[in-house]
């Protein structure tokens, strides 16, 4: 007996361990038996939030389902404007699971690569619409928040523009939708209550449209930057012209202001010196007028003085000339 309480305690165990399944914080929890959604009384499959919940072991199997926003990167894709211009747009968006059954019953088991794909052609399609309506200056600038927000608008409700066709379930989309069409009609036998271009079609919402660079394809800014470039340039000789002919002004003037002050400086020069010789000849006139004689005795020295340097100088001369006359004899000095 005690041998079978061995075996039977650990089976009953495993039992209850393999019955227990945790749905973590930020996830839900699908129930499969037999492979098929688990439905409750009104056929809707059940959802299962976070916690610790209990299942029929080996008979049911639980699926997790990412509940937290997802982001979805989009390759930067050339895009035409109103305008009839290129422009390389780089964008991503984020979304998550608002309907979990519906998510996981069309994306054949919760795959979200498969969503994303059918997600990726709905918004790239539907932001080239949107960009075709504006121009170049309104995208960039203060439109580019209503950009975003109509494209975000148009996947979670499946509106449709001006220019837009009505679309319909085709092989570009997949069975994707082909499966969400047959879950909404298994769940009622009315209209189908969803726009087939919504994202709701796949459980799924957008929360989120950016923009995150928009550029100007190769050969275009390479246009561009040569004209920008070439007007830069201009604009520099111009620049640099101007401050050549400053230049040259300041410089003329400079000069004019030296030759003007030097010439003033030299007039003064000039007026100075020419009254201090009147000054000079004033006082050597004053001086040597009281005693004539004795200024020509002075300047005959003075000549002596300047005519025989050395004795090698010779000088010929009469005997009777005015210039020895103070050389002859004393009494000269005082005729």
């Amino acid at each position: 007996m005690r041998k079978y309480f061995i075996v039977l305690i650990p089976a009953i165990l495993i039992m209850l361990y393999t019955s227990l399944f945790i749905v973590q914080e930020g996830e839900r929890g699908i129930v499969l038996r037999f492979g098929k959604v688990l439905r409750d009384c009104e056929n809707k499959p059940l959802v299962y939030a976070p916690g610790l919940h209990i299942n029929i072991p080996f008979i049911e199997t639980v699926k997790n389902l990412d509940a937290r926003i997802q982001t979805m990167e989009n390759q930067a894709d050339r895009f035409v404007t109103s305008e009839k211009k290129d422009l390389i747009v780089d964008s991503y968006l984020k979304w998550r699971v608002s309907d979990f059954s519906r998510f996981y019953l069309a994306t054949g088991g919760g795959n979200a690569s498969q969503a994303e794909m059918l997600l990726k052609c709905k918004f790239s399609d539907r932001l080239r619409s949107e960009i075709g309506r504006m121009n170049v200056k309104a995208i960039v600038t203060d439109s580019r928040g209503k950009l975003m927000s109509d494209v975000r608008t148009a996947l979670n409700t499946g509106t449709l523009g001006n220019n837009d066709k009505i679309q319909t379930i085709d092989t570009t989309d997949g069975n994707i939708l082909s499966e969400a069409v047959r879950f909404e009609k298994e769940q009622t036998t009315k209209k189908l209550s969803f726009n087939l271009n919504s994202m709701a079609t796949l459980g799924i919402e957008v929360i989120d449209v950016r923009i995150k660079q928009i550029n100007l394809p190769a050969e275009i800014s390479d246009t561009i930057y040569q004209r920008m470039r070439a007007e830069r340039e201009a604009v520099a000789r111009r620049l640099r012209s101007q401050g050549q002919e400053a230049a040259e002004k300041l410089r003329a003037s400079a000069d004019y202001e030296v030759t003007r002050t030097l010439a003033e400086s030299e007039r003064q020069a000039r007026i100075i010196r020419g009254e201090g010789d009147a000054e000079s000849a004033k006082l050597f006139a004053n001086t040597f007028s009281q005693d004539p004689d004795f200024y020509s005795f002075i300047r005959s020295l003075r000549a002596y003085e300047a005519s025989f340097n050395n004795n090698q100088d010779v000088i010929l001369l009469s005997q009777d000339s005015y210039f020895f006359r103070y050389m002859k004899s004393h009494t000269a000095i005082h005729k």
